[in-house]
């Protein structure tokens, strides 16, 4: 019967038979074995599965090893260039090492993040790395830490970024070194008077930057008042309601707008550009994560730079690492940030 008569997909058998190859050698030259092919029969083989139309039954392969050759990637929200630019880095160092990335939001929400992470664990993928930031109150001994508990017994890899609430492999980011150094700065262009837009009080990469920025301000004898920190949602949208309602009551004195990211900071721009005044000259603006779009807005944005496609590659290298399998909890892979002043801060 011909290829084009055939009515059932293509076994592993019918390209080792239609090869003239074993099972062996069929099933090693299209699952990528590390036990060599002779290189003729391996081009035959696959010569052979393409003009059969072949398509390896990655469901059962992921039986038989224990696990699949994809990448599990939770992210909070891919539309944010931080985590979009982690995604970046994450493939591209599983691409180096044949391996596919799956990903998925989880919109902040801890209950969607236990739901995918509960089914992501039935797809048996080789690691599974964690990027989205948590409350700070969430528990750590509940049932998100018992899914990757028992995923790790089962073979798998959890990666956390900028997290070790569960004592695993962790890519560490210093968002309070990074948002001090940050004060310590805008102090030295000859600021005093801030108020900060930054994230809901659970979140915790907002929390984190947010002491470290006071811990700057008070290194250098500055206090920020309560009423100068503005809530909103930690996004472009956020950053532009709560940099309103701060030009709204009015800035009294205030020389300078810190957003606790840079979407944000973006969104602080349009709001001050808005009630008619001129970024940067008006009031100045900073941010933190130096997103690529910081360099292009008018003016270039203050930032702290996280390199976020090297936290995405680190994420990844450290869960194919056996090496550091055992690493301990406070030992973890760490990446520097900096502070990069450009034109919204023009020195006072």
């Amino acid at each position: 019967m011909g290829t084009s008569e055939r009515t059932t997909p293509a076994t592993l058998h019918d390209v080792a038979r239609e090869a003239g190859v074993s099972l062996a050698t069929a099933s090693r030259s299209l699952n990528g074995s590390t036990r060599k092919v002779n290189e003729e029969l391996r081009q035959r083989v696959l010569e052979t599965a393409a003009r059969l139309d072949y398509s390896p039954n990655l469901s059962a392969q992921a039986v038989a090893r224990g696990t699949t050759t994809t990448v599990a990637l939770l992210v909070a929200d891919i539309a944010d260039p931080y985590f979009s630019q982690i995604a970046a880095g994450v493939v591209a160092a599983a691409d180096a090492e044949h391996l596919i990335v799956t990903m998925a939001a989880t919109d902040g929400d801890a209950d969607r993040e236990l739901e995918l992470v509960r089914t992501l664990r039935g797809q048996r993928p080789r690691a599974l790395i964690l990027a989205g930031s948590r409350a700070i109150d969430e528990p750590s001994d509940g049932a998100l830490g018992a899914e990757l508990a028992a995923y790790e017994r089962a073979g798998g890899r959890v990666v956390l970024i900028s997290r070790n609430e569960y004592g695993l492999r962790t890519v560490q980011l210093d968002n309070r070194a990074g948002a001090a150094a940050l004060a310590t700065a805008l102090v030295g262009l000859g600021y005093r008077r801030f108020a900060v837009v930054t994230g809901g009080e659970r979140l915790r990469t907002a929390a984190d930057r947010l002491a470290g920025f006071c811990e700057g301000l008070a290194e250098a004898g500055i206090e920020l008042p309560d009423e100068a920190v503005l809530r909103a949602d930690f996004t472009r949208d956020g950053g532009y309601a709560a940099t309103a309602a701060l030009l709204e009551r009015g800035l009294d004195g205030v020389e300078i707008v810190v957003a606790a990211n840079d979407v944000m900071a973006i969104g602080a721009l349009s709001a001050i550009r808005d009630a008619g005044l001129e970024p940067g000259r008006d009031v100045a603006v900073a941010g933190f994560d130096d997103i690529p779009t910081a360099r292009d807005v008018t003016p270039a944005l203050t930032s702290v730079r996280v390199p976020l496609v090297e936290l995405g590659h680190l994420a990844l290298r450290r869960a194919l690492d056996d090496a550091g399998a055992d690493a301990p909890a406070d030992a973890p892979a760490e990446v520097a940030t900096e502070v990069v002043l450009r034109a919204s801060t023009p020195r006072r």
